[in-house]
C-alpha cells in the first residue's frame, strides 16, 4: 500500500511535509509538457511523492512513466522549491507542505499516454502556458518562464 495512503489513515487530513519530484519535459520545439489533473482541473508537469527510501531522481522517473508513459533519459536539476507558497489543500481535504525537487529533461522516449490522475495533456510554447497551474507548481512554472524567456 502507498506510503501516503497509510499515513493518511493514521492522521487524517492534517498537514504533512511531503517530498516530491517533478520533471519539466521540453520537446524539440521548446514546448513544455503539461497535464491537466483530474481532481482539480489544474495543469502541471508529471511528478509526485517520493516513497520512503526512494531516491528523488528515481521517483521523478517513476512518476513520469506512471503518469505519462514517457521514459526519461538524461535530466538535470532545475531547482528545489519549498516554503509557505507550496502549501496545498487537495480537493479531498488532505493538507501538505510540499518540498519539490524539479528536474529538466529534453531526452525522453515513448508517446504520452495518460493515467487516471489526468484528463488531458498538451505541449505548450512558453507564451501559451495556461494560467490555471496547480498551485504548488506555480513557483516552478514562473521560474521556468523566467529562465527560458531569457534564452
Amino acid at each position: 500500500m502507498d506510503y501516503i495512503i497509510q499515513l493518511r489513515q493514521l492522521i487524517g487530513h492534517r498537514p504533512i511535509l511531503m517530498v516530491g519530484a517533478a520533471i519539466l519535459i521540453v520537446d524539440a520545439h521548446n514546448r513544455l509538457l503539461l497535464m491537466k489533473r483530474s481532481d482539480s482541473g489544474c495543469w502541471g508537469p508529471p511528478g509526485g511523492a517520493t516513497e520512503p527510501g526512494e531516491r528523488v531522481e528515481t521517483a521523478a522517473r517513476r512518476e513520469t512513466l506512471e503518469e505519462a508513459a514517457l521514459k526519461i533519459g538524461d535530466m538535470s536539476l532545475f531547482g528545489v522549491f519549498s516554503g509557505p507558497e507550496l502549501f496545498y489543500r487537495y480537493p479531498n481535504g488532505d493538507e501538505v507542505y510540499n518540498v519539490t525537487i524539479v528536474y529538466l529533461a529534453r531526452n525522453f522516449s515513448g508517446a504520452v499516454k495518460l493515467d487516471h490522475e489526468h484528463t488531458e495533456y498538451n505541449w505548450f510554447a512558453l507564451d501559451d502556458i495556461p494560467a490555471n497551474i496547480s498551485p504548488p507548481m506555480i513557483p516552478t512554472i514562473e521560474q521556468f518562464k523566467r529562465t527560458f524567456s531569457s534564452l
